[in-house]
């Protein structure tokens, strides 16, 4: 999934995005996975706080 269907379906996991300097604006056309690969990040931690906060909206 790309990183601005995410946000579209999930607006609460804009701030994760955020947090890990994930760019949902220009890069909001990627993948979470190229997202994650491309900086460095943990994609496992990056999926697990993502679908923590799909859980849970508000949070």
């Amino acid at each position: 999934m790309v990183i601005n269907e995410v946000i579209q379906r999930y607006p609460w996991t804009l701030p994760v995005f955020h947090r890990y300097g994930v760019d949902s604006c220009c890069g909001g056309a990627q993948t979470v996975a190229f997202a994650a690969a491309s900086q460095g990040l943990n994609l496992g931690e990056l999926l697990a706080e993502l679908e923590a906060a799909a859980r849970s909206p508000g949070s």
